[in-house]
């Protein structure tokens, strides 16, 4: 699984030939994006069925009130755009056009976290996470590969009610891999199992844990890995077991701890059966760099995952 040495995917593009295929079948699916259609992966599906994409231009407010009243027309919009500016911008709308409603709308959050890299702070997506968690039952989708991508979108588009994605663009190697269904609504998934330290992670950084448990595997400590595919809702029995059967568990996110996904397994795990734990993420606007500079930066790395999962289990005892 290292680093460099198998194939890697940008979820994005597998992300629009699935929803090209979805829109194939299903005449009730369009587009609604904010002058994104490059960074979206949208040319193909605006070429196929250019009277099923409205692009609002850089007006997220408009352009998630008009997806909810396409949806209140029967119709099942995918709202796609650069996930800072749908999640930041149009914040009101999101709460009371599409949760409070209720509409059927797909929010997807494209090019999460620090994928931006170099395009700093205005462009990271650190705090969407967090924003979404706050609104009520809005289900929270991170898939970590392109298959996760694939499944989760099909999932989303045959499911009555708002969905919000997260869609990578840091490309990422697959992790699904002998796992069937590589997506399962509402639930976590366990990729390795281990009874010392757990190790949930989301989205991007799901590969860097397996890496971590490989590596600490080597040093006779057992790592349990979990893909925290649906932040919400929490799969309160997997979190419960890793509480209950192994020594600490770490969170790892590319987003903001608090409120993200660490704050909402820390909230669930000390009223319910509290362990030792460290959450991994990003606690301040980045500095400049590439979208690696910045993982490296923010210690969300194999290494830094070794190292807090060694000094956990040393305090711990």
């Amino acid at each position: 699984m290292t680093q460099g040495m198998i194939e890697e995917f940008d979820n994005r593009i597998i992300f629009a030939k699935t929803l090209i295929t979805l829109a194939q079948e299903n005449p009730k699916i369009v587009v609604v994006c904010n002058d994104s259609i490059g960074s979206s992966n949208l040319t193909e599906f605006r070429d196929l069925f250019p009277e099923r994409l409205i692009d609002v231009g850089i007006a997220e407010q408009n352009m998630v009130g008009i997806a909810a009243g396409l949806a209140n027309s029967g119709l099942t919009p995918f709202v796609c755009a650069a996930s800072p500016f749908l999640t930041g911008r149009a914040l009101e709308q999101i709460k009371a056009d599409i949760v409070y409603s209720k509409a059927n709308v797909k929010l997807c959050g494209m090019s999460p976290g620090v994928a931006y890299g170099e395009l700093g702070p205005t462009h990271h997506s650190i705090e969407d996470i967090a924003w979404m968690r706050a609104l009520d039952s809005l289900t929270i989708v991170l898939p970590a590969d392109e298959m996760q991508t694939k499944v989760a979108l099909i999932w989303a588009a045959n499911t009555a009610g708002p969905v919000f994605m997260r869609i990578g663009r840091f490309k990422v190697p697959s992790v699904s891999q002998g796992i069937n269904p590589a997506f399962v609504p509402n639930k976590a998934m366990r990729i390795m199992d281990g009874t010392d330290i757990s190790i949930i992670a989301a989205g991007t950084l799901v590969s860097r844990a397996i890496d971590a448990a490989l590596q600490l595997k080597s040093e006779g400590i057992s790592a349990r890995v979990i893909n925290l595919s649906t932040v919400v809702p929490l799969d309160k029995t997997e979190i419960l077991a890793a509480a209950k059967e192994t020594k600490g568990i770490i969170t790892v996110e590319e987003s903001v701890t608090r409120g993200g996904i660490g704050g909402a397994i820390a909230e669930f795990v000390v009223q319910n059966n509290p362990v030792p734990m460290k959450l991994l993420g990003i606690d301040t606007f980045a500095p400049t760099g590439s979208a690696s500079f910045l993982l490296e930066h923010f210690g969300l790395t194999a290494d830094n995952i070794v190292n807090t999962a060694r000094e956990l289990l040393k305090n711990g005892k």
